[in-house]
């Protein structure tokens, strides 16, 4: 990428933040929902701590099956459990089976955005890693 897209505006003193993919979870199947939970995912902790997700993490959800893209916070599941469980109001827009991608961004400088790699792992529908990049 050209270092001239990614420098701050001419005559500006201010270091650009660029928001960045930090982690996905690609294809994830959704295992379950619970509509009477106050809100946000759960997420199998291991899936979690490959992509560098943080409990409580703002995440971008995006559902393949119906094009229903929300964003909610992660909670840490049982580890080795393989759940994507959504939550509250987010049971609404999904159902068990359904895959969706999960992503969380962060900000960076524009050094930083020179050789940023996102943390990303890809699950086949028993939500098992079958890739994986940047880890």
């Amino acid at each position: 990428m050209s270092g001239a897209l990614l420098r701050g505006f001419p005559g500006s003193k201010r270091k650009m933040q660029i928001s960045l993919l930090k982690s996905k979870i690609h294809r994830a199947a959704v295992t379950g929902a619970c509509l009477n939970y106050e809100g946000s995912m759960t997420i199998d902790i291991e899936f979690m701590q490959k992509v560098g997700l943080r409990p409580y993490e703002r995440i971008l959800c995006s559902n393949m099956a119906n094009g229903a893209r929300f964003e909610t916070y992660a909670i840490p599941g049982e580890p080795g459990s393989k759940s994507i469980v959504f939550n509250g109001a987010t049971a609404h827009l999904g159902k068990k089976g359904d895959r969706v991608t999960i992503m969380n961004f962060a900000l960076a400088d524009e050094k930083e955005a020179e050789d940023w790699t996102p943390r990303v792992i890809v699950l086949n529908e028993q939500n098992e890693i079958i890739d994986e990049r940047g880890i």
